[in-house]
């Protein structure tokens, strides 16, 4: 039965439980979920700018700072001048962060296996194709 509740409202009531679940399963790291979200998008270990990471996390500037600020303090973040321009400034994962990452991930994977562990692949990559085009909205 199809619900005509609106998709906005629906998405932000999974993100509300997702996030609970994640605090949760990731209590003993003490981080925020947008601590969690950055440390996500730099699990690839590729460094980041500010900006970059900004765009990749969908987290605004002034929020941003703050973020990064906290992972620097807790040593999960380093920062240094970006090979080439050493105007801009780029973010990267520090051993014990590389590490954090990688917990967060394959929490972030688990929690939606197991969400998603029933749903058609199909109805899956067509979420993905939603969720993508609001986030570009």
């Amino acid at each position: 039965m199809e619900s005509d509740e609106l998709l906005l409202v629906l998405l932000q009531r999974a993100t509300h439980v997702t996030l609970q679940v994640l605090a949760t399963e990731l209590a003993d790291l003490r981080l925020s979920a947008s601590e969690l979200n950055v440390l996500a998008n730099l699990a690839d270990g590729q460094p980041r700018t500010v900006s970059e990471i900004g765009v990749a996390a969908g987290v605004r500037p002034t929020t941003l700072t703050g973020v990064l600020d906290r992972l620097l303090d807790k040593g999960l973040l380093a920062r240094a001048a970006r090979a080439g321009d050493r105007r801009a400034v780029e973010i990267s994962l520090t051993a014990d962060g590389a590490k954090a990452a990688e917990r967060v991930v394959k929490a972030f994977k688990a929690v939606e296996a197991r969400a998603l562990g029933p749903v058609p692949v199909s109805q899956v990559k067509q979420a993905r194709r939603v969720l993508s085009a609001l986030a570009e909205a």
